[in-house]
């Protein structure tokens, strides 16, 4: 078997405040091979984002390590990019600036940066907004542009953190295909903070479902369906009730909880 690319060995994390310190992560051990999207799905307050910090380098551990490929991540590098609901483009620069922007400070060429920045953009189907500003676009064009940048740098690991949240359901769905399409072209490893069920269960290769107070891997679930999924075929339903089962839900307050 090959060496997981990310590697979250024995991780614990906790904050201190007012003088009492509260353990948000205890002991936390997983891998992840390269080229698997991987979704952690919870509850709020159960530690999605703080893991996810802690992948990335934002956050120290209190103990344990995680590695990228290989090596301990002490500090964010542009190797493991985050991509949040806050698009973070700048207003004043068109699209393909933007992405260029991500470039600036790589050994390229003006032509190769402009090259490579239409490249992902084409890749993203924005080929013909380029020169567009933001605000010229809709949300989920915005978040292509976002992900079109995070691709340029071509990173081995994308961190996503509920980044179709704040999009239709329309716009979720293609997006979501989007994804998965540009993915397997780039072979990218992604691991996904989501509440949604479905959003997991549709992109995911392996679901680790989290408990809270401290947030702790309860479950992990091994998706064994090809790609692209059918929402409405009988595996996926299957997937859909393990999970509710696993959180104890009622349809009502499963739906309420996780936006679904």
């Amino acid at each position: 078997m090959s060496t997981p690319i990310v590697t979250i060995d024995q991780v614990s994390k906790s904050y201190v405040s007012q003088g009492k310190e509260s353990l948000v992560l205890n002991n936390i051990s997983f891998g992840i091979e390269k080229g698997e999207i991987i979704s952690l799905l919870g509850k709020s307050g159960c530690g999605k984002s703080t893991l996810l910090n802690c992948i990335g380098g934002f956050e120290p551990v209190k103990s344990g390590r995680v590695l990228l490929d290989g090596h301990e991540v002490k500090k964010p590098s542009k190797r493991c990019i985050m991509l949040m609901q806050n698009y973070g483009l700048l207003p004043w620069r068109s699209v393909r600036k933007n992405v260029e922007l991500a470039l600036e400070s790589e050994n390229l060429s003006k032509k190769e940066i402009t090259t490579r920045a239409n490249y992902y953009l084409e890749m993203v189907g924005l080929a013909d907004r380029v020169n567009a500003l933001p605000s010229e676009l809709s949300g989920g064009m915005q978040q292509r542009v976002a992900i079109a940048r995070a691709l340029a740098i071509q990173p081995e690991v994308i961190l996503m953190d509920e980044p179709f949240g704040a999009l239709d359901t329309f716009t979720r769905y293609y997006l979501q295909d989007e994804l998965i399409q540009i993915q397997q072209r780039e072979n990218t490893t992604i691991i996904l903070v989501t509440h949604d069920i479905d959003e997991a269960i549709y992109l995911s290769d392996r679901i680790f479902i989290m408990k809270a107070n401290p947030g702790e891997i309860h479950k992990e679930i091994t998706l064994k369906m090809s790609k692209p999924r059918d929402r409405s075929d009988s595996d996926f339903q299957h997937y859909r009730e393990l999970i509710f089962n696993e959180f104890q839900f009622t349809n009502t307050k499963a739906q309420i909880e996780f936006n679904i």
